[in-house]
């Protein structure tokens, strides 16, 4: 249900609930901020693959974080996450994740 530009709308996806709210969002202010300062950090020198260093930072605990909200439950972890059971059982066996 769509409130106004400012709050969120809700999409049920089966059992689970999926918010999108607007950019201001905590996690992606701390992105900006976590962005700001490894730019600061390089002082002048310029970032190679930050695509990948950003998604590898990201990708590991947001998997583990979801597996133990689930309770290991790899089809209820598919679902939440919004991808197939073969892809989140790569990306598990890339990170090491039981």
């Amino acid at each position: 249900m769509s409130l106004n530009s400012s709050t969120y709308t809700q999409e049920i996806a089966g059992k689970f609930a999926v918010s999108r709210r607007k950019a201001s969002d905590p996690l992606s202010d701390m992105v900006r901020e976590s962005l700001a300062q490894y730019f600061d950090q390089l002082d002048g020198t310029a970032p190679n693959d930050l695509y990948q260093l950003v998604l590898g930072q990201i990708e590991q605990p947001l998997f583990e974080s979801v597996m133990q909200h689930t309770g290991g439950n790899q089809t209820k972890a598919s679902a939440l996450l919004g991808i197939s059971r073969a892809t989140l059982r790569k990306k598990l066996a890339h990170y090491d994740i039981d």
